[in-house]
């Protein structure tokens, strides 16, 4: 860098001031929009950061995230070397809407975020790596202390899956390197290095590469010092200080490894854990080395205050190895729901992994018996053994029906159950001895039933099972009992569309009410059209409400509204046709005039299809993380291009999404991004009603996902449910709207406008109206 460099370098730095000011970023990106780099150039990064990337997963599978992301080059250089699964964040609402506009057609793939670094609304364990490049440094100003690096380095844990790292450049101060330092001695690898530089520059300072890997063990390990004298070239100050904050650390963790062979051991922690302290949550490992015949991670978490008194003193709760990856059991929130539902003072929370394969679980409760004793808090005076509980689906019989894999979708079963207990619902309309439900299942999100319908023998009337659920399995719920291949009996069975059991997808029904004075009034036109075309000899042509469906899975949403509701005519869109195939020939799946099937991304279709072009403008940027649509569809399926420019009534988002990171099992992100909700809105009629299936456990997830439709719709209402994880949120397009004393008319309204062989299933839809709310 020059002598004129320089200078203009000091002059933007003066402009910026405080480095934790978001107004200050926001001015400095205004003022200087073109790519900075604050560290080193690519030119020197390059070689350290693709070697110890490549020690991960494939480039192109590859979920990296880089927080603070600036207006620096780093990610792009990145994407154009193969890694192109990036999530760059940054609360710049400047930057990153500039970054998205630059890389938007170049590199489709990359993913921006206006967030903020200390406080990231992604899922635990999401990233394989996290490239740091002079974000802590920033957040690690003098005059504030500790706070914004300590809650920046703690979503840094959090974020990283195990084994991954998080790759942070930085000039090493003394500050920051005594938090980065002391925020990674249990459980991870560290090493430091410097980034070369060219030796005849001598610049004043150099940049340095810590590296953390995360493990799932609680060892200290010593820092490994990849520095030497030809690889310094800053001044002697900055190196004797790095060079003394390594050897005082190792020291540390010197005297903490020889305390014992494994932290947070029962003999660590014992003394502390013999009372209970509310809301306290620690890590352990259990047994081993001679005191048992497994070890075990576990977590101890003891209760807050509940106004009920607990069930248990203490209670262990064993978590499979095949449920473990589960939000509910891997991140802290989700234990937490699973200590509430638990009922117990304090749970311990047992996670088996592979080493515990071949045991049974008599023998996994034996051995761990004596090890979760020594754990229970000394005020248990009823001397009450400690009672184990167990994760479980409540399935008595399953048999794999068909089992594929797509290479958008990843690997689908689709499987036949018979569940211990049933919806009382469900066998007073239909009594039967053992109801049977076809399920499918993306093993992607294998804690998620995507659909599930109600089996009869096609060859009489008599039912063999049903429901429409895109549920999450609960605490209490668990994959067990028998499993069968397939055999000559089930060919005989086929899906019966007739019933939904669904409280999300009778709620998603429920919402039409929104709509069903015009819903009547085109119901109503097109009987008076159908009477006069008969008298004068004209072809037919009834007046129709149009809806599009994006998201078939197994088609059983649409079908279920074709039978159901006559006036409407439905598009359903998806991006796989390997699951529109399996919607056909597992789950009875028919196209006709009035139910029809486009293999799209439904973004895309939804902004080709929309008139406005503005709308269309906004969208194409949204939509630079999907794929192009397939054209590999059914000829019986329509694509995107053939789709006629035309306005529809009703649009129902109800995709899953593939990507963990975002927070949302349903929709993806994009489907809640302002480019989107406003390209939806141009779609719709005059009357028209948005609908989207929204499924989080996250509460800050699901009020982000709030106020983003806020924006873009003035009328806003919402259906919850008291034992599920999806919440159905509907929008209107006009300004004006139903009055809340009008909802007892228009629920009559659409209960007329219902045909059922059951009563009993309209009454289900009809009393979910109830619960409708509105939210703006």
């Amino acid at each position: 860098m020059g002598p004129k460099s320089k200078t203009k370098k000091t002059d933007l730095l003066e402009t910026l001031g405080d480095f934790t000011s978001k107004d200050n970023w926001d001015n400095f990106f205004t003022i200087r929009p073109d790519s900075f780099e604050w560290y080193a150039e690519w030119s020197h990064l390059r070689d350290p950061l693709i070697s110890l990337l490549q020690t991960l997963t494939p480039p192109s599978s590859l979920p990296l995230l880089v927080p603070g992301c600036g207006n620096s080059r780093l990610s792009e250089h990145l994407y154009d070397a193969g890694y192109t699964s990036i999530t760059n964040v940054d609360f710049s609402k400047v930057v990153i809407s500039n970054m998205l506009r630059s890389n938007i057609r170049s590199r489709p793939l990359m993913r921006w975020r206006v967030m903020d670094m200390t406080a990231m609304q992604f899922e635990d364990e999401s990233f394989a790596a996290i490239i740091d490049k002079g974000g802590l440094d920033a957040l690690m100003e003098p005059d504030l202390g500790p706070t914004l690096g300590n809650q920046y380095l703690s979503e840094v844990k959090r974020l990283l899956k195990p084994g991954g790292k998080f790759l942070c450049l930085t000039l090493a101060e003394s500050h920051v390197l005594d938090i980065l330092f002391s925020k990674f001695r249990l459980g991870w690898k560290m090493s430091v290095d410097a980034i070369p530089s060219n030796p005849s520059s001598k610049p004043n300072l150099q940049t340095f590469m810590v590296v953390v890997e995360k493990e799932l063990s609680t060892t200290v390990h010593q820092i490994t010092s990849l520095l030497h004298n030809t690889s310094l070239h800053c001044n002697s100050k900055q190196a004797l200080g790095l060079r003394e904050s390594l050897q005082n650390e190792n020291q540390v963790r010197e005297k903490l490894s020889s305390c014992s062979n494994k932290l947070y051991s029962v003999e660590d922690v014992q003394e502390e854990l013999t009372k209970i302290s509310q809301g306290r949550r620690l890590q352990l490992t259990l047994g081993g080395q001679g005191c048992s015949v497994f070890s075990y991670r576990a977590v101890v978490l003891d209760a807050e205050e509940q106004s009920d008194p607990f069930t248990y003193h203490c209670g262990v709760f064993i978590v499979p190895k095949i449920r473990a990856p589960e939000w509910l059991f891997f991140s802290e929130e989700g234990q937490w729901m699973v200590v509430r539902s638990s009922k117990a003072a304090r749970l311990i929370m047992v996670f088996l992994d592979t080493s515990h394969t071949n045991a049974t679980m008599d023998e996994i409760k034996k051995d761990l018996s004596p090890l979760v004793k020594e754990l229970e808090p000394t005020e248990n005076e009823s001397g009450a053994q400690i009672p184990f509980l167990m994760a479980s689906d409540g399935i008595k019989k399953r048999n794999i029906v068909h089992q594929t894999t797509s290479p958008l979708t990843g690997s689908i079963v689709v499987e036949d159950v018979v569940y211990e207990n049933v919806d009382s619902e469900v066998s007073c309309i239909f009594p039967s001895q053992e109801l049977m439900f076809r399920r499918l299942v993306f093993e992607r999100a294998a804690n998620l039933v995507q659909s599930e319908a109600l089996l009869k023998d096609e060859h009489s009337t008599k039912l063999v099972g049903e429901t429409v659920k895109k549920k999450a399995n609960s605490s209490s719920s668990k994959k067990c009992g028998s499993e069968r291949q397939n055999d000559g009996a089930y060919n005989q069975l086929t899906v019966y569309h007739g019933y939904v059991a669904s409280s999300y997808h009778s709620g998603i029904v429920s919402g039409f009410t929104l709509i069903s004075s015009y819903m009547e009034n085109v119901a109503s036109s097109g009987k008076m059209e159908s009477i006069s075309n008969f008298y004068l000899g004209k072809l037919q042509k009834l007046s129709l409400v149009k809806a599009v469906i994006i998201g078939l899975g197994a088609g059983l949403l649409p079908m279920f509204l074709h039978s159901c509701i006559p006036v409407l005519e439905i598009e359903a869109v998806e991006l796989d046709p390997v699951v529109a195939h399996i919607a056909r020939e597992y789950f009875s799946f028919v196209e006709d005039k009035r139910l029809k099937v486009h293999i799209a991304d439904g973004i895309q279709f939804i902004r080709e299809s929309t008139s406005s072009g503005a709308a269309q403008s906004r969208s194409k940027s949204n939509n630079s993380s999907y794929t192009e649509s397939p054209t590999n569809g059914s000829s019986t399926t329509s694509h995107a291009e053939d789709v006629e420019d035309t306005k529809v009534d009703i649009i129902i988002v109800d995709a899953d999404s593939s990507d963990s990171s975002s927070g949302l099992a349903c929709p993806a992100p994009e489907f809640l991004d302002e480019f989107f909700l406003d390209t939806a809105k141009d779609k719709l009629s005059d009357q028209g009603l948005f609908v989207v299936n929204l499924v989080s456990r996250s509460q800050a997830i699901k009020d982000t996902a709030l106020e983003k439709m806020e924006k873009v719709f003035s009328h806003i209402f919402c259906l919850q449910f008291d034992e599920d994880v999806n919440e159905i949120h509907f929008a209107l397009k006009s300004e004006s709207c139903i009055e809340d004393d009008g909802f007892s008319e228009a629920s009559l309204k659409l209960e007329k406008l219902l045909k059922f062989n059951h009563p009993e299933i309209g009454q289900k839809i009809i009393n979910a109206t109830k619960n409708i709310r509105r939210l703006k």
